[in-house]
């Protein structure tokens, strides 16, 4: 079995490159139908999502070609609606912006319920909310292969949607379905994430007229089409704050590059309050260990508030930190399965009976063990547990990790720590 192997106890130190935001990138390559013309992506995050969508929009009909490791063409002229692949569709959870983007385009659109890490009910009702205000017709059929089917008489029409409760994933479905509608969108209680902010910069540089990206109030007028662009990714903020908790919990030293300091705001805040040293520069930020970590309480919440997605690796460093800490979760039902893989370390979490709070009391170290990668985030945490145990960790599940994480060993070796990937 696929499998990593570390050997903890070793602080990180040097300096480490961050690459393309995965988040923003799945949402680029799906939004590329849009264009029906010639796009060239760079600083794409070399990970199995980018390579899964890419090969999604292949047996659509798209011309991709890979220009180097994180550099594609791709032409989606010859798109036919409605013919993404069922199992590739079904390994993510980003694939659900193909009904966005063919509804832009042809009016309609067809494609498997997507697939992703496992975080418990993850409605789409926000999503469908949407399309229908535009003026589509939405059916879900649940069976042996489930899916998603899209319609309109004659066209998408511009119109005001107020979203329920705060989502992502509907903020972008809606943007690529409005930007070639008819008319004016209005979009009310938007999300406000980076990624979002990336992808209406990519649309905008496409021909697109998207307003207000990154506050909760997006306007998208209409155009009739889209034109070919050279577009490069953000940096992505998980896997840097990956990297500087992996800092603070090693006792290193490490200055993590090509980063946007901004989008660490909510993490770095904790590492400070916890006794880290941080330090920003206009594309870096530099963590260092004290050699003492303080008790914190955190709550998840939507950007700019800190992200469900570090909550796993705050969770690693909250088991090493002096006292009890409490993790709430805002955000996702499930996110706290990696409990029972860090408890296989040696550390100590109660999870509530709302399994929204966890609170962690802090242990001398964590010892190595064989855990899973219950997911993605989950997967980075028990890389981080074992950077920082006494003995060898033993990995499986990889595949999760695979999915969000460039060149991980390779990126991690150059700064000290000792990791290998084992082949099946």
């Amino acid at each position: 079995m696929e499998r990593f192997v570390v050997n903890g106890g070793k602080p990180l130190c040097g300096s480490i490159e961050v690459g393309g935001m995965k988040n923003a990138a799945v949402a680029i390559i799906f939004a590329t139908i849009l264009n029906e013309d010639e796009c060239i992506i760079r600083n794409l995050p070399d990970i199995s999502d980018v390579s899964d969508g890419f090969a999604i929009l292949e047996q659509m009909g798209a011309d991709v070609e890979r220009l180097d490791r994180n550099t594609y063409r791709v032409n989606t002229k010859n798109v036919v609606c409605g013919s993404s692949p069922y199992e590739l569709v079904r390994k993510m959870r980003a694939s659900y912006y193909i009904l966005g983007a063919e509804l832009g385009r042809f009016g309609r659109a067809h494609t498997a319920f997507p697939g992703g890490c496992d975080f418990g009910v993850r409605p789409i009702d926000q999503h469908i909310k949407g399309f229908r205000a535009l003026g589509a017709d939405v059916t879900t059929v649940e069976s042996e292969k489930s899916y998603i089917e899209c319609t309109t008489e004659s066209g998408l029409e511009g119109a005001t949607v107020y979203m329920d409760v705060v989502s992502v994933g509907a903020t972008i479905n809606i943007m690529l379905a409005a930007s070639r509608a008819n008319g004016v969108t209005v979009i009310e209680n938007a999300a406000r994430e980076p990624h979002i902010v990336d992808l209406a910069n990519f649309l905008n540089a496409s021909g697109a007229m998207i307003s207000g990206a990154g506050t909760d109030t997006i306007k998208i007028k209409g155009v009739e089409k889209l034109r070919g662009t050279d577009y490069t990714i953000i940096p992505d903020m998980i896997e840097a704050g990956t990297y500087m908790i992996a800092a603070a919990a090693t006792g290193g030293d490490l200055t993590i590059t090509n980063v946007i300091p901004k989008h660490l705001d909510s993490v770095s805040a904790k590492l400070i309050d916890m006794g880290v040293e941080v330090e920003e520069f206009d594309e870096a930020v530099r963590v260092k260990s004290t050699g003492k970590l303080e008790a914190i309480e955190v709550k998840t919440l939507p950007y700019p508030g800190f992200p469900t997605d570090m909550n796993p690796q705050m969770g690693v460093l909250m088991c090493l930190a002096t006292g009890n800490s409490v993790m709430r979760e805002g955000v996702w039902d499930s996110r706290f399965r990696y409990v029972e893989e860090l408890k296989l370390m040696g550390a100590d979490i109660q999870v509530d009976q709302s399994g929204k709070a966890a609170t962690f009391k802090g242990v001398e170290n964590l010892v190595g063990a064989h855990v899973r990668a219950v997911d993605l985030r989950a997967g980075a945490a028990v890389i981080v547990a074992g950077l920082a145990a006494k003995g060898t960790t033993e990995i499986t599940q990889i595949h999760h990790i695979l999915r969000g994480y460039e060149n991980i060993t390779e990126k991690l070796r150059g700064v000290g720590a000792e990791i290998i990937l084992i082949p099946d």
